[in-house]
């Protein structure tokens, strides 16, 4: 099972203004980019507050990749799986009125939070207060080729410590947000420079003033167990 991370990232490593605020400076060509490798996968995951911030998740629109999807014998829309160690979701939300399997990842105290609300086909539990990744892993499909990440930060930093993600997908916006408290790429982790993951460089493809990135993770040892401080 392939896990790969797609981001879109400010030239300073801003995913967002700000916390809670969604991102909205990629452009048409960042979202068929992210919408094709969407479509391309068994699942989504996102973090509690990307889905906060955005309302919806993203689903396949395009006619033709929906037809490859068929073609492949995959479900006409991956599983969207929404990771939230609290289990603070608000029904209300849009995202529930959206044609897609829902399944919401949860520990055991964001089990009893979320209660008997409905809204998800399955609610999967991996931990008891924060999410366990091991437990997780363990209760996706089997028949699964390839998970996507969309965020945010904290979720990719906390796949990250626990050695998760296998690839990533960046594109390289063309601005600066500068020293604000904007939201990072990776949340809740530091590695000395020694001790960093390193990524192997498969593509980069220029587009008008944007930059498309493919990295290759190139370690498979616990990264884990390098982080000086690790998700919470």
């Amino acid at each position: 099972m392939r896990v790969v991370a797609v981001l879109a990232t400010s030239l300073d490593g801003r995913i967002a203004e700000a916390a809670a605020v969604p991102a909205r400076f990629g452009s048409a060509q960042d979202q068929r980019r992210l919408e094709t490798i969407v479509a391309q996968s068994d699942a989504v995951l996102m973090g509690a507050a990307t889905l906060r911030a955005y309302g919806t998740c993203r689903s396949v629109t395009n006619p033709q990749l929906q037809q490859q999807r068929r073609d492949r014998g995959q479900s006409p829309q991956p599983v969207q799986i929404i990771c939230s160690a609290s289990g603070q979701i608000e029904p209300a939300c849009r995202f529930f009125q959206q044609p897609v399997p829902r399944w919401l990842l949860t520990t055991e105290q964001g089990r009893d939070r979320w209660g008997q609300e409905s809204g998800f086909e399955a609610v999967l539990i991996a931990g008891q207060t924060q999410l366990d990744w091991e437990q997780a892993f363990a209760q996706f499909e089997l028949s699964w080729q390839q998970i996507a990440v969309l965020g945010g930060g904290q979720l990719l930093g906390s796949l990250l410590a626990a050695d998760r993600i296998d690839e990533l997908y960046l594109t390289l916006c063309p601005l600066l947000l500068g020293d604000r408290p904007a939201s990072p790429l990776v949340a809740g982790l530091h590695f000395s420079a020694a001790d960093a993951p390193r990524w192997q460089l498969l593509s980069a493809e220029p587009v008008a003033d944007e930059l498309f990135l493919h990295y290759r993770c190139t370690e498979s040892d616990a990264i884990g167990s390098k982080a000086l401080t690790s998700a919470s």
